[in-house]
């Protein structure tokens, strides 16, 4: 027995030194041999040298444009979120987002940021947004998000006062849209920033609410 038992364990050490000695030789060979795609090495040199674009976007802007984002509201549940010139200046983390409308007003010349305020257009005082678009100038830029309800509280003067920024969907905006929008004053004809939902049970991505929309481009600097 004695015998026996040291023949088996003299073979399983030469079993465990032989596996070993496969392995380490096999490592060896893949080392010397293997390669990255020229693709990956040129990714891999290139890494550092890559640049974020301002608020996500795919390319960089040109010169004399500025660089914006703007992600209407998820339902009720998730808020808005606006970004200009890689400034996020209103969205749910920094705790600055209400029910209703959410405006930015930035200075179209130099993109400082003048103002946000966020209007609560299911049970608010329609009166203040009327107040507040009046005031706008030919010189700013308003960037809009929706969030929950934009429209019950909506009415003919404020659809107007969009219109007269370049907005085509404030006309038709009503309860529970989804609504994006980037205009300004005495545009020559409509702004092409702009996205619009319809509430309908048919084709909403949430239990009563459409999907949330986004928008983001470059905007030509006011000169």
């Amino acid at each position: 027995m004695r015998l026996s038992g040291l023949l088996r364990y003299l073979a399983l050490i030469f079993a465990v030194a032989t596996t070993w000695l496969f392995i380490r030789e096999y490592i060896n060979f893949n080392m010397k041999t293997f390669r990255l795609p020229r693709w990956m090495g040129s990714a891999h040199k290139n890494s550092s040298q890559l640049v974020k674009n301002k608020c996500g976007l795919s390319k960089s802007c040109p010169d004399n444009f500025f660089a914006f984002k703007i992600v209407s509201g998820a339902a009720n549940v998730v808020g808005p979120t606006m970004c200009f010139e890689d400034q996020t200046i209103m969205s749910p983390v920094k705790n600055n987002v209400g029910r209703g409308l959410n405006i930015v007003l930035v200075d179209g010349t130099t993109g400082a940021v003048l103002t946000q305020k966020s209007f609560d257009m299911y049970s608010g005082d329609a009166s203040l947004l009327t107040k507040f678009l009046k005031e706008i100038s030919e010189d700013m830029l308003v960037l809009v998000a929706s969030y929950d309800d934009p429209g019950t509280k909506m009415n003919d003067e404020i659809r107007k006062l969009f219109s007269n920024l370049g907005s085509t969907h404030a006309k038709q905006l009503g309860f529970r849209d989804s609504w994006v929008f980037l205009g300004a004053q005495n545009l020559k004809s409509k702004s092409p920033f702009e996205q619009f939902l319809k509430n309908n049970p048919e084709t909403n991505k949430y239990d009563g609410w459409p999907e949330l929309l986004e928008l983001k481009g470059c905007v030509p600097r006011k000169v």
